[in-house]
């Protein structure tokens, strides 16, 4: 028996507003493969049917994800092509596409992305905010543990965060965030790439006030401005001068530092020279 060439998976970006974002080659694709795997058929139908796209269509969903994606797989050994598209934006970010590129990629098969349209990067590049170092956390879990601990993270994090959220969560998410991060400031997109697109920049409690009267509607991505290292440093540096240099001490030594080692660790904790902490230690050790 003939053994089947593997089928491959093409990752389609697709517009996540204005329908003009689409690339030729993602036309090419969705028009040349099999079958085409959408999260909702409902919605991805009219994108087919604005380009003129007649291959089929199935569903995949964070529901079906499991098993769908072992029908996927399976499909795909036997020589099938797939492409996966996502409602809008690039499969695989904050969706369940991610788990079905690991299954094919576990069962040997090619996965390709074509590149296109993202809202986190689109609204990352129109903050204002810095690009050069930036982390995404998506959604935040609604699981209450699994949350704190991605929020005690960003609470010291000095990259730009972009994160989703829906309209009926984001005034609560706001009062979450101020309450960690403290009134920092914060991108609001909604509508990319429509008509009516808005960027809003504003503190956090500049946003509680202004979802107050006014009603979140629509997706949101927020770009939250990072934490400003020097001023994480001087927090730093205030708690170890809460503590004696002898206890400060002792905090490199239990961990196995010798004194040397120690003396140059606490003097960079506090912003002093190395000569400063001997002399210290030795005002004490003489006091005594």
């Amino acid at each position: 028996m003939e053994n089947k060439t593997p089928g491959k998976l093409f990752l389609c970006a697709t517009p996540i507003g204005n329908l003009e974002d689409i690339t030729f080659r993602v036309l090419e694709t969705l028009r040349s493969v099999d079958l085409i795997a959408a999260e909702d058929t409902r919605h991805s139908i009219k994108l087919l049917n604005h380009f003129e796209i007649k291959t089929p269509m199935t569903s995949y969903h964070e529901f079906n994800k499991i098993d769908k994606g072992k029908y996927l797989v399976d499909q795909l050994l036997q020589g099938i092509n797939i492409a996966l598209v996502t409602d809008a934006g690039t499969p695989a970010i904050s969706d369940p596409g991610e788990e079905l590129v690991r299954m094919c990629l576990d069962a040997g098969i090619e996965v390709t992305s074509l590149p296109g349209p993202a809202a986190c990067v689109t609204a990352l590049t129109m903050s204002g905010l810095s690009a050069r170092r930036f982390c995404f956390e998506g959604f935040l879990p609604t699981d209450k543990k699994e949350r704190n601990q991605v929020l005690e993270r960003l609470k010291n994090e000095t990259r730009t965060t972009v994160m989703y959220e829906a309209p009926h969560r984001l005034v609560r998410t706001m009062e979450i965030l101020e309450e960690v991060l403290g009134d920092r400031r914060i991108v609001f997109c909604k509508e990319l790439t429509k008509k009516h697109e808005r960027r809003m920049e504003m503190t956090c409690r500049e946003a509680l006030a202004c979802f107050e009267k006014e009603e979140p509607r629509g997706e949101f991505v927020l770009v939250i401005e990072g934490q400003d290292p020097e001023v994480l440093l001087e927090e730093e540096r205030s708690s170890w001068e809460q503590m004696s240099i002898e206890e400060h001490m002792e905090v490199y030594t239990d961990r196995g530092m010798n004194r040397k080692e120690a003396m140059k660790a606490v003097a960079a904790d506090r912003g002093v020279s190395k000569r400063d902490i001997y002399q210290a230690l030795l005002d004490h050790e003489q006091g005594d």
